[in-house]
């Protein structure tokens, strides 16, 4: 590279990521594949529209790319044509959330979604989220004393707001969604059901965590977290006679977005095709185990996991303990110096700041895709107590 010193930051990144545990819930590492792609001469390419009705000339190949990462998104996760439509043009995770509202729910109605210290995302109908102010959010919560889900009290509030959308998805929540459920309360209250997958997506393709499709009408995800690709984001939208999939297409372009990344696109291809075979399976199992001992050894080793435990990629540890501990934007640093990378995280009922919560939030795909196991956990936990205890 001509420029030295973008090369330079560029090695010095990747020597940073070579030295240090990376247990960021929301990173991974992808393919030299997916890196080939990204980096390919479709960067160049411009095509505004669809396949078959762009705007541009010259795009007979870029189409065959966008039908292709089509059609792979919908093998990987079992999806006939005739039932699902995927959009695969979103930029990222929060725009594709944004499109979905866009198109479907009026400005000033209502998003029902998770709180966010309770474990939702931003652009679940938070107030500090552009998804908070054009709509009215309708916040549901964890149970006070489980931390999980109390879905007679979420239908309660549904039937009692009538929302125009309720997302089931979360950021930091660490145990498998009841999609059944969440079908039950929205159709009680006549609304969509969203579900947005993005942390899960990876355990979903592997067949480690149930499929959302028999219950959605909406599902969204990222493709750089357990999916280990890009990052880019799904839409998919059930065919059913709503036609749902044209009016998110249509708020994608041109409502939202212009031409769309032919190199990301081609990058997510190649990252769907790779968690379509049995090593990508092995992968997935492996990250809920890895996850699972990685939450029992430092339980065992006195910490508080928020939840009780985890069945997914991610854990949350209440490092605060009622002002026992340390707050969480201390522990996070406290752990980075020593080259273990977290993030510092809200827990229910958080009585700190979100800028400096009492909470931790870690995940194990990362670590993962490096050929970390549940003895490498271990040790990892056995790490973090003593650093947090010093």
């Amino acid at each position: 590279m001509k420029d030295k010193e973008i090369s330079r930051l560029i090695e010095q990144e990747k020597k940073r990521q070579k030295s240090v545990i990376n247990l960021i819930a929301s990173e991974n590492y992808v393919s030299q594949d997916v890196l080939k792609a990204l980096g390919s001469e479709l960067t160049n390419k411009y095509g505004e529209g669809y396949p078959g009705r762009r705007y541009y000339r010259g795009v007979a190949v870029v189409d065959k790319v966008e039908l292709l990462a089509q059609k792979r998104a919908l093998k990987l996760f079992g999806l006939k044509e005739s039932d699902w439509s995927v959009n695969v043009q979103p930029l990222s995770g929060s725009p594709a959330n944004f499109a979905v509202y866009a198109a479907l729910v009026p400005i000033g109605g209502k998003i029902m979604g998770m709180a966010l210290s309770h474990g939702g995302h931003l652009t679940h109908g938070q107030k500090v989220s552009m998804t908070g102010k054009f709509w009215s959010p309708v916040l549901y919560e964890v149970d006070k004393k489980t931390e999980l889900i109390d879905y007679e009290q979420l239908k309660s509030i549904a039937i009692t707001e009538k929302p125009n959308i309720i997302v089931a998805g979360f950021t930091a929540y660490a145990h498998i969604v009841d999609f059944q459920k969440f079908r039950e309360i929205a159709d009680a209250c006549g609304a969509y059901l969203m579900i947005d997958m993005s942390h899960f997506a990876g355990l979903v393709a592997g067949r480690i965590y149930p499929s959302p499709f028999p219950y959605a009408d909406i599902v969204t995800t990222t493709t750089h977290k357990t999916l280990r690709g890009p990052r880019s984001a799904l839409i998919f939208s059930k065919r059913d006679g709503r036609e749902l999939f044209k009016k998110i297409d249509k708020t994608i372009l041109p409502g939202l977005q212009g031409g769309p990344h032919f190199n990301q696109i081609a990058a997510v291809a190649v990252a769907l095709k790779e968690a379509n075979g049995p090593a990508f399976k092995k992968y997935a199992k492996q990250i809920v185990k890895n996850t699972k001992i990685l939450s029992d050894e430092l339980s065992r080793l006195g910490w508080r996991i928020i939840e009780g435990g985890t069945e997914t990629h991610l854990l949350r540890v209440d490092v605060w303990r009622d002002g026992k501990g340390i707050g969480g934007r201390e522990a996070a640093d406290k752990l980075e110096a020593a080259g273990i990378i977290v993030n510092e995280n809200t827990i229910p009922f958080d009585t700190r700041s979100p800028m400096d919560p009492s909470g931790l939030r870690l995940g194990t795909a990362a670590e993962t895709t490096r050929g970390r196991n549940e003895k490498d956990m271990i040790k990892i936990a056995r790490r973090i107590d003593a650093i947090l205890k010093r």
